[in-house]
């Protein structure tokens, strides 16, 4: 049929002049060797030519059966097939890697991915390794399939959502390969009925209001840069019988119970700045396990995460058995609190509780700042992205439209806005947010309606002095009252945007 690509068309396998059969962390670090520049505590470290993802070279196969969403790039099938028959033709003269892992751990939810990659650039599959689980059976058919040519004269990805097939020409970012496999998973998990989303998770055993230790489970959401790995990596100062379990810091998918099924081994962290202060992370990465990507690493292997000259996206893949807080598990059994993180300084509160509409209408909105992660150019500036995900395949209003199903389901599940920007001139500091969070899960908070916007912010949490922190505070009221109207317009337009989305998630942002 026209418009579609078979199994057979998009091949699979490779055919090349070797293939390196899913070589050792010893033997992918040899083969990387003449690119290593090794730190003082041992752990290797690589520069890349791109330093961030290509997502405005990044496509989607249009294929019957597969409508695109509104901020995808689609590509034609026979573009995407002529394209790949000359990938094919020039593997055939390279040595190249393959490499098969495992992500998610659940009997009923794990994933079989095989990468293809040139072996000069083994330090990419080195990383991967690292990051993802091991197969108990390499040779069964996989579910995914990436084939990365770093070296292909020009920029472009693109992938089968139906066949599950990414192609990665051009850039040499190890981020494209974790991606890569991340986003068709996120799409299988749709398939099946539940969503996969940009979250961490954690776990917060915490004596709640009425004196009972319980297990709290949070699911935090967030663009690159804006507080998430913190936050999912914060211990809050428990002590025990009180205490943290980090799960996931990337990616969790979730089924249609709240069950959120973990997808990976290991951490990828943002190193701007990372030092002794932050001793979960730091002790992880002064690992000689650690391996880096763009962080500057002097001649007598001291690395300075403060210097920013390579990029500000540096990056560091870090195993989460070397992380403090974590436990044997990487699925949270449910999230009982979803926490949308976002980085503005001007009239959202530090926190706010919503309803299922009004959680499903913040999901679509994705309200943040841009990181270096994302587009360098514009890091800073405000921006929206759906479900703070940019790896979203097909019609962005199903993720509104299923999230608010879930949440209707699940009426134990509350949802919050947490801002870790600022209120007006008022900075709100980590310790803030980290102590939140606490609060929220010992349920001490203390609700007020916000007549604005209809959600509930916390008028009192014991400790905390939340009278700093009113947005009508640092305005006069005129002032106050056009900033409320310039946000509900952008986010009203916002929203319209996405054709199919149920009436009232777009109602949620509107005077009640």
């Amino acid at each position: 049929m026209k418009g579609v690509i078979h199994v057979e068309t998009l091949k699979r396998t490779v055919d090349a002049r070797r293939i390196i059969d899913n070589p050792s962390l010893e033997e992918l670090r040899k083969m990387a060797s003449a690119k290593e520049r090794t730190t003082k505590f041992g752990s290797a470290s690589y520069l890349s030519q791109m330093r961030n993802r290509s997502a405005k070279a990044t496509f989607l196969v249009t294929c019957e059966g597969f409508p695109l969403g509104v901020d995808q790039q689609g590509m034609a099938p026979e573009k995407a097939l002529a394209l790949a028959t000359q990938v094919h033709e020039f593997l055939q003269d390279k040595d190249v890697i393959r490499m098969d892992r495992q992500l998610c751990l659940h009997p009923s939810c794990s994933f079989h991915c095989r990468l293809y990659i040139t072996k000069d650039f083994a330090s990419i599959p080195f990383q991967w390794k690292n990051m993802t689980f091991e197969l108990p059976n390499k040779e069964q058919e996989p579910d995914f399939v990436s084939i990365y040519v770093p070296e292909w004269p020009k920029r472009i990805i693109f992938c089968h959502p139906q066949e599950k097939i990414t192609y990665i020409l051009g850039p040499d970012y190890f981020g494209e390969c974790k991606k890569s496999f991340l986003r068709k998973a996120m799409y299988a998990i749709k398939e099946r009925g539940g969503l996969g989303f940009h979250a961490g998770s954690k776990v917060l055993r915490i004596v709640n209001k009425e004196g009972n230790l319980r297990e709290v489970g949070f699911i935090m959401f967030g663009l690159s840069g804006t507080g998430k790995t913190t936050l999912t990596m914060h211990d809050h100062e428990l002590m025990e019988p009180e205490r943290v379990m980090i799960r996931q810091d990337d990616v969790v998918l979730m089924n249609q119970q709240g069950y959120c099924f973990g997808t990976e081994n290991g951490f990828y962290i943002k190193t701007e700045g990372l030092d002794e202060s932050q001793r979960v992370l730091y002790q992880a990465a002064v690992s000689p396990q650690a391996i880096f990507e763009n962080v500057m690493v002097q001649e007598d292997g001291t690395i300075d995460f403060n210097n920013v000259e390579l990029t500000s996206n540096g990056r560091g893949v870090i195993l989460r058995g070397e992380v403090l807080g974590t436990d044997n598990k990487i699925d949270l059994e449910k999230a009982d609190k979803i926490i949308f993180i976002t980085r503005r300084n001007d009239i959202i509160p530090p926190v706010a509780r919503l309803t299922p509409e009004q959680a499903a209408a913040y999901f679509m909105l994705g309200e943040s700042i841009e990181t270096s992660a994302g587009d360098p150019t514009k890091a800073g500036q405000s921006k929206r992205e759906v479900g703070t995900n940019p790896f979203i395949m097909g019609p962005e209003a199903e993720e509104g439209n299923r999230l608010l199903e879930i949440l209707r389901t699940n009426p134990d599940i509350e949802c919050y806005i947490l801002n870790t920007g600022a209120v007006g001139g008022k900075k709100i500091t980590i310790q803030l947010s980290t102590e939140i969070m606490k609060a929220i899960a010992k349920g001490n908070i203390r609700w007020e309606r916000d007549d604005d916007w209809g959600y509930e912010v916390a008028a009192e949490i014991p400790g905390l002095a939340m009278s700093q922190y009113q947005p009508r505070k640092y305005y006069d009221t005129q002032t106050y009252d056009e900033l409320v109207a310039k946000l509900r317009q952008e986010r009203r337009e916002w929203l319209n945007k996405y054709p199919g989305l149920k009436d009232e998630i777009l109602l949620a942002v509107e005077p009640s």
